[in-house]
């Protein structure tokens, strides 16, 4: 971790200090929060080409929503208002991509004031907040809404159209019926891979294009906005472990890329694990966080009623975050002893 640098300027020093887990340059906030909701675009494009429509107004609910939940709060709270630094626009945005297209619009709208004005600022707004905003959101719907946010509508053929067939994820036909299902209906392996890879299946918003989602991935990577520690141990986790208990023949015939694939692994490890408030800053602890994160979702998924466990699996880390940063941080050799006082 980097020390607060002093900039010095004409008249008087400024101090500027970058967020947790500081950065190599002075990026602020705001910069950092269209940056990422910016590298969200390719992927709610694709969920647009999939699902149309529909897709098109639930994003929208969830980002106004979310836009005036924020305004509302802060001017309740008597607080300046700060909608410019896009951490609203960003959790309506991640919360988007985790309802489905044909959600009811009451969904996103009630999933968007619990993220904002209870997950955000019950604890007091942007970075006090315990758990990922956008994921506390989806997790109040989920339990309030079972039935419909479990209920999930293939690709459609034009952008208009609002009648679409439903249909069973990748993931849950994989847990109810089999891999010899998921074969049947997509006939080989490889067109089942292509399809998760560029999206053209069922799912939330963000279950769509795997190339899209690692697109915008690449890009934070590269503008070191995020790094490995985090997401590259989650995905591998879940990879390793599915392909050692995942399958239905015994230990080590699980299909592993079919599991890394599907579901909403890739935006959460790489767009939520990785949020700077509710993870650790600790480059270790940051890898072991992605390692247990990796570890519960595959639980869930194999063993646990719910065909899906990332969502679960990263809030329940976001609990162990400090603890983690707590018992891994570095030691300090030595210590100062106060005046006068004898050893």
């Amino acid at each position: 971790m980097e020390a607060p640098a002093l900039v010095q300027a004409k008249e008087q020093p400024k101090l500027i200090v970058s967020i947790g887990p500081h950065m190599h340059d002075e990026e602020s906030t705001a910069k950092i929060m269209w940056t990422v909701s910016g590298a969200l675009i390719p992927a709610s494009l694709m969920s647009v080409y999939y699902f149309g429509m529909p897709a098109v107004m639930v994003i929208l609910v969830c980002l106004v929503t979310s836009l005036l939940a924020e305004a509302g709060m802060q001017w309740l709270l008597k607080k300046p208002i700060t909608l410019s630094d896009g951490s609203a626009f960003l959790t309506g945005l991640l919360l988007a991509l985790n309802l489905p297209a044909n959600a009811p619009l009451y969904i996103p709208f009630v999933g968007s004031v619990v993220a904002i004005m209870i997950a955000k600022h019950l604890f007091g707004g942007l970075g006090y907040n315990i758990f990922n905003p956008a994921l506390v959101g989806r997790a109040f719907v989920l339990v309030s809404f079972a039935k419909i946010m479990t209920t999930f509508v293939a690709p459609v053929t034009t952008f208009m159209a609002l009648d679409a067939k439903t249909t069973a994820t990748p993931l849950v036909i994989l847990k109810e019926e089999g891999i010899a299902r998921l074969l049947e209906i997509y006939h080989t392996k490889a067109a089942l891979y292509q399809d998760l890879f560029v999206g053209n299946r069922a799912g939330s918003l963000g279950e769509t294009s795997v190339a899209a989602l690692l697109l915008g991935a690449a890009f934070l990577l590269m503008k070191r906005y995020i790094t490995w520690h985090v997401p590259i141990p989650f995905i591998a986790t879940v990879g390793i472990l599915t392909w050692i208990f995942g399958g239905h023949d015994g230990l080590m015939t699980g299909d592993p890329l079919l599991h890394m694939m599907s579901g909403g692994l890739i935006l959460g490890a790489f767009f939520m694990a990785t949020d700077y408030v509710t993870g650790p800053s600790v480059r270790s602890a940051q890898i072991v966080f992605g390692i247990c994160a990796g570890a519960l979702t595959v639980l869930i998924r194999l063993k646990g009623g719910y065909p899906e466990g990332v969502m679960f699996a990263i809030l329940l880390m976001n609990c162990f975050a400090p603890l983690l940063d707590r018992a891994m941080r570095s030691r300090v050799f030595g210590k100062a002893e106060a005046k006068g006082v004898k050893k």
